[in-house]
């Protein structure tokens, strides 16, 4: 039997006829792998929106509430002085010096709690 081109093509096997048993494994074989791939790639899918859905509805909330006015008092030392303010993300940072050495304190801009402190000291 020829197909159109005139090339000789396998004969069609018969109505009924049941396929080869090793060819109809593989295509088994074959499907249950693109199911695992599907579901695999739905469970990607779905964490990076879960983690895209959870940063946009939780941004924001360590802001103060709209008109909320932070107030602190910090004491220093005596005799220290502020030689520095400034500003770094969400913190600020305040230079101090104590008797002639250099502390650096930084404080979060929205509740002005003190997050930490540095100390500087000469070797002896």
């Amino acid at each position: 039997m020829l197909d159109r081109s005139g090339n000789p093509s396998a004969p069609l096997p018969p109505e009924g006829a049941e396929a080869d048993s090793g060819a109809s494994a593989v295509m088994a074989r074959a499907r249950w792998l693109m199911v695992i791939s599907a579901l695999t790639t739905a469970v990607a899918l779905a964490a990076v929106l879960g983690v895209i859905g959870y940063r946009i509805f939780h941004a924001g909330r360590s802001a103060a509430p709209p008109g909320a006015v932070a107030s602190a008092i910090v004491t220093l030392p005596k005799g220290a002085h502020v030689i520095s303010t400034s500003t770094a993300g969400d913190r600020i940072v305040v230079t101090i010096d104590i008797a002639g050495s250099t502390e650096i304190r930084t404080f979060d801009a929205n509740t002005l709690q003190q997050t930490g402190r540095l100390r500087f000291a000469t070797e002896p």
